[in-house]
């Protein structure tokens, strides 16, 4: 349903005025996503690329501002917050920023969707989001799930976005001018300062990673895929660790790119359609999601076009390497229609290790996953970020750890119980350099990490002979069909033996350090499963 002001329902009027949105000039609601596209290019939000994507900027920002968010600190979430992650804004301080806010709203025309955060029905987050863009509604009517025609409609989360307010440090309690604020107890969210149109998507994310474990759900940060055989898979891994490409796989369908809840009945998505990287994004690498990026209707984020012909050009980094592409899922010819999957087959953690140090493929026991699941590594090499001329060791909780409420100890624990419950394994794949380090080795090939996915989807990989890592105590496969032995045991893939023993130290020691900002919590861990190296390096 599309309205206007009059034309509004008058409950939905009246729970836009209990929020205090009550002099806007005009409200536009649930609009389609044709009105949206038209009022974006008519109110001068957008240009239009060849293909009928909309060219949007976010000025400024181009990416994520952690350090400008918070989370209100009282009854709803003094107790339950990791607050060593967590920044905290008193309640007084928010509501001030509520009230600016909506007097920045008034006379001005805001777009509202009714949207769903998860595809179970029976754990989805009724989200109201509010706007000041045309386009940032089409991105989150892309993003998220559009409830059925005529079901009942009761918003437990709200989302006001309003990019021209500019908070006021020293009357918000703020760093900047930019803040995203949410307040567990009334279910809000304030986004001010920033057209970066991530900060909604990734609120709905926060919202649902605390409110989801207290109903038995584990929130997770993954993508995720099935087989015709019900095989379904999800994989963990920061960015560059091949995530999103391993999982876009033709011959399995996606159920998912990024965000997903794994409850006692299955896997879900929790959203509607895709966020993609579009750096360097071309027909022959990924062929389906360069398809959906010039699409009508898809929503490119500070991707550069061609004045005269209107191409986008995916090598041009020139306004940010993160550049996106944020359209349906059903933009994506072998994606779930439901969202919905049987419990895994198989959990997949990925990660690009610059250091050579870790193999291609390695069995987690319950407590080594839940060691890694926490540590969330990989190393950022040259070229995945601007500044970066040698590895650095980056380290994620769960990850995801921007958007985490609870002690990464907490989603640990579910996922270790959802492991033993289900019969689960878990496997840990680098997708780095093997034979030395960055500059030294050579990276995995593609080709030998889709095999290797192969052989733990097809479980044939659980009937091979292991080998117990001395370093980090994990199983290691001896040998492989169709994978050079030589290239499972990355100590003889090295040419020099103590050259590779000192650079596993260094990461084990690396890994240590990281996990102590986890307190008392999950000190246990290191006694329990884990690789001598690590626990003689906390040591």
């Amino acid at each position: 349903m599309n309205a206007v002001n009059d034309l509004i329902d008058p409950v939905i009027r009246a729970e836009l005025a209990s929020l205090g949105l009550r002099w806007a000039n005009c409200i536009s609601w649930n609009a389609p996503e044709a009105v949206l596209y038209q009022q974006a290019i008519a109110r001068e939000e957008a240009e239009v690329s060849a293909s009928g994507a909309l060219i949007v900027s976010t000025g400024q920002h181009t990416g994520r501002s952690p350090k400008d968010k918070y989370i209100v600190h009282n009854a709803a979430s003094a107790a339950t917050v990791w607050w060593a992650n967590s920044q905290s804004m008193s309640a007084e301080a928010f509501e001030k920023l509520k009230a600016d806010m909506l007097a920045h709203a008034r006379l001005k025309s805001l777009f509202v969707q009714d949207l769903l955060g998860g595809a179970d029905a029976d754990y989805a987050l009724h989200t109201r989001v509010i706007t000041e863009t045309a386009w940032a509604a089409l991105f989150i009517r892309h993003l998220l799930i559009k409830p059925k025609a005529g079901a009942a409609f009761t918003p437990k989360l709200h989302i006001i976005c309003l990019p021209g307010f500019k908070a006021n440090p020293s009357v918000h309690g703020t760093r900047s001018d930019t803040v995203i604020a949410m307040d567990l107890r009334q279910g809000l969210v304030l986004i001010g300062g920033t057209h970066y149109a991530g900060e909604i998507k990734k609120s709905v994310f926060t919202a649902l990673n605390h409110l989801l474990p207290d109903r038995g759900v584990l929130p997770m940060h993954c993508s995720a895929n099935v087989g015709k055989a019900g095989d379904t898979a999800i994989f963990f891994g920061l960015s560059g660790t091949g995530k999103t490409t391993l999982s876009t796989d033709p011959e399995r369908m996606l159920i998912g790119d990024d965000e997903h809840g794994w409850s006692e009945e299955g896997v879900f998505n929790f959203e509607g359609g895709c966020y993609a990287k579009a750096i360097n994004l071309s027909a022959e690498s990924e062929p389906e999601i360069f398809a959906a990026a010039n699409r009508w209707g898809t929503v490119l984020e500070n991707v550069v076009i061609d004045p005269e012909t209107r191409l986008p050009d995916f090598k041009d980094g020139s306004r940010t390497e993160n550049t996106r592409a944020a359209y349906p899922l059903t933009a994506i010819a072998n994606a779930s229609a439901t969202g919905m999957a049987p419990h895994p087959k198989a959990i997949i953690m990925l990660t690009c290790d610059a250091f050579g140090v870790l193999p291609p493929v390695a069995k987690l026991s319950g407590n080594q996953a839940m060691f890694h699941f926490m540590s969330g590594y990989t190393a950022k090499v040259a070229g995945t970020e601007r500044g970066i001329a040698e590895p650095q060791a980056t380290f994620s909780a769960c990850f995801g750890a921007p958007f985490l409420t609870r002690h990464p100890s907490v989603y640990a624990a579910m996922l270790k119980k959802r492991m033993e419950t289900h019969n689960v394994p878990c496997y840990l794949i680098n997708t780095g350099w093997a034979g030395g380090g960055y500059g030294i080795g050579r990276r995995m090939p593609l080709a030998l990490t889709r095999k290797i996915i192969g052989l733990v989807l097809s479980g044939d990989i659980e009937n091979v002979e292991m080998r117990i890592d001395p370093h980090f105590g994990y199983a290691v496969p001896v040998a492989l069909p169709g994978v050079a032995p030589a290239v499972l045991n990355p100590r003889k893939a090295w040419p020099d033996g103590a050259a590779y023993d000192a650079a596993a130290l260094k990461l084990l020691g690396l890994f240590a350090e990281n996990f102590k900002k986890f307190g008392d919590e999950a000190s246990s861990l290191l006694d329990s499963g884990l690789g001598e190296g690590i626990k003689l390096a906390a040591e």
